[in-house]
């Protein structure tokens, strides 16, 4: 059976070889607390559902209209066999029972490089910040190069935010899109940061301008959240 964990999920874990995103839009924060009932009910009457997947996790978008769901699976392989086996009725029973719930999409990624402040770095994160990068067209050359530049300006950023713990970067396996998964002390740490003068994070560097200016980059989108609890198995 399913156990619930408080503790954030080891983003950095060698097992996760398919690490899947997903955000569902459900209204309002009343009916944001209603689906997170709903989810755990539907889970912890069942049992874990296969050996592939290390845990399951549930945020609560701090705009108080989303849901951010984040699955860590041992391969893309497992998660297809949970869908044909195991999906469906765990949907419905959700669906049942907070009807109207619009599921945004599931991305699949691959964890590529994280960076943390420091080793000894033990805060918990108050917020995780979701940064979505989304490219002109597939190009894995272009995705790689891009997180890289990324990596290159913060860790030469002569200013860097207190605020900021860990990123994570993912790349989506059809090579379109970059997912910053980004632990923050808490969400002012985040919003003082995007607040700050000039370019908000970042400073006027030339490897932070490079990222700025960087060719391809179609759009990108930024949600901040909060960490509800996780699944695991027994």
């Amino acid at each position: 059976m399913p156990r619930r964990t408080a503790a954030h999920p080891e983003i950095a874990d060698s097992r996760t070889a398919s690490p899947l995103f997903s955000t569902w839009r459900v209204g309002t924060p009343e009916r944001q607390g209603a689906v997170v009932e709903a989810i755990a009910a539907t889970w912890e009457s069942r049992p874990w559902p296969a050996e592939g997947l290390l845990g399951y996790y549930v945020y609560a978008g701090r705009d108080g209209t989303t849901l951010l769901h984040h699955s860590r699976w041992t391969s893309e392989e497992e998660y297809e066999k949970f869908v044909v086996a195991h999906r469906q009725d765990r949907v419905d029973e959700i669906d049942d029972a907070v009807p109207g719930i619009e599921r945004i999409g599931l991305g699949r990624y691959r964890r590529y490089r994280s960076v943390a402040r420091s080793a000894a770095d033990r805060r918990v994160p108050g917020c995780v910040v979701i940064v979505e990068v989304e490219f002109d067209g597939p190009d894995p050359e272009r995705q790689r190069a891009w997180v890289d530049a990324v990596v290159e300006a913060l860790e030469s950023e002569p200013n860097p935010q207190p605020g900021g713990i860990s990123a994570h970067f993912h790349l989506s396996t059809d090579g379109t899109k970059v997912l910053n998964y980004a632990e923050w002390e808490s969400a002012q740490a985040h919003i003082e940061a995007m607040a700050a003068p000039g370019e908000g994070i970042g400073s006027p560097t030339p490897q932070w301008e490079r990222v700025r200016t960087y060719p391809g980059v179609r759009r990108s989108t930024v949600g901040r959240f909060s960490y509800v609890w996780g699944l695991v198995p027994e």
